[in-house]
Order: C-alpha cells, then sequence, then structure tokens
C-alpha cells in the first residue's frame, strides 16, 4: 500500500533554510522514511547533530490508517495516529493523556524537497511551529536524521553514529577534493593539448622554407596575405616584423610532432 508514496526516501536537512522557534537546532541531519515487510506500516528513523556536536537519534513506527495506536515510548506520548493525505503527504499526531502534544506534516514541495512542519506545545504551553527543508538524498545511507522528532536526547548510539558519521565526512571529502584536483588537472592538459592542436594545424598549414628539427624553437609570422610562415629569424633581428604583417609567437617542435608556444 505504501510503496507508491514520494516521501518515501532518504533526506539530507537544509539547515539554512530551516526556522525553529522551539527545540535544539541542528547543523547537519536526515531523515529517513521506509516502509516495513509484510506490514502496512512506516518505519521513521530521525538522526542529526546539533551547533554543539551533539549527536541525537530516534526511530518509531507509524501505522497510516487514521487510527489511534500505542506509542512505543510511553513516556514521550501514549498513542500516536497517522493519516496519508496523498501520495506526497503525511501527517502524524501524538497524543499524551487523551491531549495532542505534537503534529508533524512531511509534505514533499513542488521543487521536489521535502518539508516538515512540527505544531507543538513548549515547557511553557505556548505554541510553536518548527519548520525543517530537507533534499532527497542520491543514495540510502544505513541511517537517517533530523530535528523535530520525538525524542530530544543524546544517547550512545548516536555518538557512536557522530563519531562514525564525522569520519565518514572527513574521507569522503577527502577523496572528492582529490578527484576534483585530479578533474582540474586533466581539464588543463586537455585544453594544453587543444591549444598544440590548433597551433600546429596552423603551423602545418604554414608555408615551411625548411624541415623543422624536434626540439628547435622557430618563430611564427603572419604574412599580408593573412597566411602564416615559419621563420628562423626573430623580430630584432628584422628590427620590427620584417616583410611580415605581425609576428605571432615562439614555437617548439616536440617529439609527437605537436607544436607549442614557448
Amino acid at each position: 500500500m505504501v510503496q507508491a508514496y514520494n516521501f518515501l526516501a532518504s533526506w539530507q536537512l537544509i539547515p539554512e533554510k530551516c526556522d525553529f522557534q522551539f527545540g535544539i537546532a541542528p547543523k547537519s541531519g536526515n531523515y529517513k522514511i521506509e516502509s516495513i515487510q509484510n506490514a502496512k506500516a512506516l518505519s521513521i528513523s530521525i538522526n542529526w547533530v546539533s551547533l554543539e556536536n551533539q549527536a541525537f537519534y530516534t526511530q518509531y513506527n507509524v501505522v497510516p490508517d487514521e487510527q489511534l495506536h500505542p506509542f512505543e515510548d510511553q513516556d514521550i506520548a501514549d498513542t500516536i495516529q497517522a493519516s496519508i493525505i496523498n501520495a506526497s503527504t503525511i501527517q502524524t499526531t501524538f497524543f499524551k493523556e487523551e491531549k495532542i502534544i505534537l503534529e508533524v506534516i512531511n509534505e514533499i514541495l513542488s521543487n521536489g524537497y521535502m518539508k516538515v512542519t512540527q505544531k507543538g506545545l513548549n515547557k511553557e504551553q505556548q505554541p510553536f511551529i518548527n519548520i525543517e527543508i530537507y533534499h532527497k538524498q542520491l543514495s540510502v545511507l544505513p541511517y537517517a536524521s533530523s530535528v523535530g522528532s520525538v525524542a530530544i536526547r543524546p544517547t550512545k548510539e548516536g555518538v557512536i553514529k557522530h563519531k562514525a558519521l564525522t569520519a565518514m565526512e572527513e574521507q569522503t571529502n577527502m577523496q572528492l577534493d582529490q578527484i576534483k584536483q585530479q578533474i582540474e588537472l586533466l581539464a588543463r592538459q586537455a585544453q594544453e593539448i587543444r591549444k598544440r592542436k590548433e597551433l600546429s594545424l596552423m603551423i602545418y598549414e604554414a608555408k615551411l622554407n625548411f624541415k623543422p628539427q624536434i626540439g628547435h624553437t622557430y618563430l611564427l609570422y603572419e604574412k599580408k596575405d593573412s597566411t602564416y610562415i615559419l621563420s628562423l629569424i626573430a623580430p630584432q633581428e628584422w628590427g620590427g616584423n620584417g616583410p611580415f604583417k605581425q609576428y605571432i609567437s615562439s614555437v617548439q617542435l616536440l617529439a609527437d610532432h605537436t607544436w607549442k608556444e614557448v
């Protein structure tokens, strides 16, 4: 029943797009919603890291049938109720002593982001609204996370996950930097080869009055008829450009018979 819904994915928090009126603001987080095999239920797992580098984790299941069901952690809520509004929206409500203590709406926006709206009461019984924005992860990681969940307390598992996540981020960022440097190097090399090719085509179309030698440097001039000529005489030896329209550059013949500018 739940396999076709758009919110079934792993999502990564975009902290700068969020708005928090209550609770612990995160600097990073993930939110994972998946269907449970052989059951008409959803598993929601949430993992985030606070600005103070505290790691938090929680996980709970919901049955989106609009009925009240006992909640696993009775210290937080007695019952939970979930309903799928449409293919892109699910609403979950937590009850304590038959009163609503938290309402969570997961909604897929037109730009593909997931918006999580949390409505509840703070410790002073004043209403608050927290807004979280997530983008879908390209790959499904073996964990999930976010701030606006139910259990707002650090756990050993969360700390372990945070350390592992930090190490993973450092390693993957280092590897991505290395790949980026390699790509930039390849791009520079490709650009250099392209320049050599264009220069070589220009020279091989030029007039040659001698046989160029590999490793030797020559002078490329443009003639008055817009053709090119290769010469052994430098502009200063002519006292200018000599009989030619303009001096282009000094060039050297390489072993692969391409030319480079020197």
